[in-house]
């Protein structure tokens, strides 16, 4: 038997045909659709929730500044505190050290 007669003897059954229902969509096929919809809702909410939450830029706010210059490089600039932080290393320690006396104790 040839391949084109096999072919045509297994597509062109005239007595076997199937009944119209088989390869349609059943009840099983709408739940499975309509679960999937609640889900794709679900996670796009969620999505939109976590996006809120990313700032709208990722560049720090305090960025270094380049100088132009290499002479701005050794200029002093004023930093805040730098006067309190001067104040203090200038200050007695609250905590000295203990003293050595000459005298023995006894």
């Amino acid at each position: 038997m040839s391949a084109r007669a096999l072919a045509t003897d297994l597509l062109a059954a005239p007595g076997d045909q199937l009944p119209e229902d088989v390869g349609k969509a059943g009840p099983l096929g709408l739940l499975l659709l309509v679960v999937l919809l609640i889900a794709t809702a679900f996670l796009v909410r969620s999505m939109t929730k976590h996006l809120k939450r990313i700032p709208r830029s990722f560049d720090e706010p305090d960025a270094p500044v380049v100088p132009d210059t290499p002479a701005e490089l050794f200029e002093e600039k004023d930093e805040p505190g730098r006067d309190v932080l001067d104040q203090l290393r200038r200050a007695p320690l609250a905590i000295e050290p203990p003293r050595r006396d000459d005298k023995p104790r006894g």
